[in-house]
């Protein structure tokens, strides 16, 4: 152990300057914005902060936010744990096909994304002018924001969680079934502890990505204050009523959850390293 220890640590000018050059552009390109939203929000005092942060539409933000935190996130989860076990655990025809869909939201702008479920809920398609006729809102209220982020969050833990099942194979899973095992059980003794770290850091990534998205939210949402504004939403309707110390104030709400999120991702990541070292060892 102490013979890796040694190999780790940078040694020569050149390794020295990588490492400080690396330090100095992580500072300008994190530490300075940081600082910047940070500073704003704060730059009346800490009372002028409350009183943005205690005001109603912030309050109403906050909870939409966190409302789709809660809801997205586990129907991804679902999503990503059974397509991955579908294209890993199963032979059948036309995993190409399920494997394009997952991809599709990566290729395709939020936005667009946004327009889609514009199209296919909104008022003048079938579908939606059925749910209107029957007094369903989905448009321009909550429930199009969920399946708005849900289309744009969909991949990311599927995409965390195929590789590394598919690197584990079905011998387990054959071995737990062939003693008796039935597949809720194969499944929670068997197949969840090999992923378990894949499935936390995909659903850390996706928070981060229902925490700050913009694009798709902001076709279908509508812009409503008090009702449909997510944080990032509010955030630029502030700053488009020229409230910059509004607007900074309630980013520094988003950024203090977006450093939640990575120190949550970077020891997730030193415990999958910290496996990966044990298995190999």
């Amino acid at each position: 152990m102490q013979h890796r220890r040694e190999r780790r640590r940078p040694e020569g000018a050149g390794a020295w300057l990588c490492v400080a050059a690396a330090v100095v552009l992580a500072v300008l390109m994190f530490g300075t914005p940081l600082a910047v939203v940070f500073g704003h929000a704060f730059s009346k005092g800490a009372a002028a902060w409350w009183q943005v942060v205690s005001a109603r539409e912030t309050l109403s933000a906050i909870g939409l936010t966190l409302l789709t935190l809660v809801v997205c996130v586990p129907l991804s989860a679902l999503f990503g744990l059974a397509a991955a076990w579908a294209l890993t655990k199963f032979r059948w025809r036309g995993k190409t096909v399920l494997v394009s869909l997952i991809e599709l939201p990566f290729s395709v702008s939020p936005i667009v994304a946004g327009v889609a479920c514009l199209l296919v809920y909104g008022a003048s398609s079938p579908l939606g002018a059925y749910l209107q006729d029957h007094n369903i809102p989905v448009m321009f209220a909550v429930p199009g924001i969920l399946l708005a982020v849900l289309f744009v969050v969909s991949p990311f833990i599927a995409r965390e969680l195929l590789p590394l099942m598919r690197l584990h194979g079905t011998d387990d899973e054959e071995a737990a079934i062939i003693l008796g095992a039935g597949g809720l059980r194969t499944f929670l003794r068997v197949t969840l502890p090999n992923i378990r770290w894949a499935l936390l850091y995909g659903v850390i990534l996706c928070a981060a990505r229902v925490l700050g998205e913009f694009g798709a939210v902001s076709v279908v949402s509508g812009h409503i204050r008090g009702e449909t504004n997510t944080l990032p939403l509010y955030i630029d309707l502030l700053f488009h009523d020229y409230d910059n110390t509004g607007s900074f104030a309630v980013a520094s709400i988003l950024t203090s959850l977006a450093v939640v999120t990575l120190a949550a991702k970077a020891i997730v990541e030193r415990q999958i390293d910290r496996a990966r070292r044990s298995a190999t060892e």
